[in-house]
C-alpha cells in the first residue's frame, strides 16, 4: 500500500510575459518547500501568464525553462509540474512540464483550448493524457479549461488517484472553478488539487486564486484565496482506499471511447 503523499501548491501572481523574472521568483518559493515534499505544483503558463503572444513568449524544449525545472526537481528531490508555452515544429503548445527528481521529463499538452480568449487559434491541442507514478500514487495532470470537460477527465477503472489542475482562471468565473473541482473528485473517486494564480495580468484580468485540495468524497480539505504562498498538504492513502472499497460506484461506470481528431498533435 502506498504511503501518504506530501504535496505543495504554489499560488502566486506572475510577471507578465517575463520568463526570467518568473523563474527567479519561483526559486524563492522553492526555498520554502518543506523537506520530504513529493510533488510541487505551479500554475498554468507560470513563466508568462496566460497570453496569446506565443510567437514572442514561446520557448523550445532546449531553452532555459526545461533544464531549470529539472535542476530544481533534483535540488528539491521532488517532482515539479506546471505549464509553459512551447514551440515545436512550427506549432505552439500550452504544455505541462513534469520534472522528476531522477532527471526524467514528462509532458502533457492542454487538450481543451479556451476559445473565448482565442486560444484555439494560437495553440495546438493535445490528444493524450499523462499519468505519472509518484511514490505509488498515480497522478493525472490537466490544464485549466480541461476542468469543464468530464469525459476527458473520466477515471475509468481507477486509472489515477489524484487529478491535478493548473490554471489561470479569472476571478469573475471563480464560482465555477470552486464548483467543478469537487464535482470532478466525486465522480472520479479521486483526490483533486487545483492550483490557480492570483494578482492582475497584463490584460487587466484579476485572479482570486482559490487553489484547493479536495477529498475523494468532495470535501474541501483546504482552499486559499488571494494570497501568494507555498501551501503544503499530506493526502491520506487510507482515506482514498476506504472510499473506493466502501462505496465502489466506479464498478458501475459506463464504458466509452474518446474519438480524437487526427489533426491534433
Amino acid at each position: 500500500m502506498p504511503l501518504d503523499l506530501k504535496i505543495a501548491l504554489i499560488q502566486t501572481s506572475l510577471h507578465w510575459q517575463n520568463a526570467a523574472e518568473n523563474r527567479k521568483m519561483f526559486e524563492d518559493f522553492f526555498s520554502r518547500v518543506d523537506a520530504g515534499t513529493d510533488l510541487v505544483v505551479l500554475p498554468e503558463m507560470f513563466t508568462t501568464g496566460f497570453t496569446m503572444k506565443a510567437r514572442d513568449c514561446a520557448e523550445t524544449m532546449q531553452d532555459e525553462t526545461v533544464p531549470w525545472l529539472l535542476e530544481n526537481a533534483l535540488n528539491l528531490q521532488s517532482h515539479i509540474c506546471g505549464s509553459v508555452i512551447i514551440e515545436e515544429n512550427g506549432a505552439y503548445f500550452n504544455r505541462l512540464l513534469w520534472a522528476t527528481p531522477e532527471g526524467d521529463l514528462h509532458t502533457y499538452d492542454k487538450r481543451h483550448l479556451f476559445r473565448m480568449a482565442r486560444e484555439h487559434l494560437t495553440y495546438t491541442a493535445g490528444s493524450k493524457r499523462l499519468i505519472v507514478d509518484v511514490a505509488g500514487w498515480k497522478i493525472c495532470p490537466f490544464v485549466c479549461y480541461d476542468l469543464r470537460f468530464p469525459v476527458w477527465i473520466r477515471n475509468k477503472l481507477q486509472e489515477y488517484d489524484l487529478a491535478l489542475f493548473v490554471a489561470n482562471w479569472p476571478a469573475k468565473r471563480s464560482r465555477y472553478w470552486r464548483m467543478l473541482l469537487p464535482a470532478r473528485a466525486v465522480e472520479n473517486q479521486a483526490y483533486v488539487v487545483g492550483v490557480n494564480r492570483v494578482g492582475v495580468d497584463g490584460l487587466g484580468y484579476p485572479y482570486s486564486g482559490d487553489s484547493a485540495v479536495i477529498s475523494p468524497v468532495g470535501d474541501t480539505i483546504a482552499e486559499y484565496t488571494e494570497n501568494s504562498g507555498v501551501y503544503t498538504h499530506t493526502l491520506s492513502w487510507e482515506l482514498l482506499h476506504n472510499c473506493r472499497r466502501d462505496f465502489p460506484v466506479w464498478q458501475d461506470a459506463d464504458d466509452f471511447e474518446i474519438k480524437v481528431d487526427r489533426n491534433d498533435n
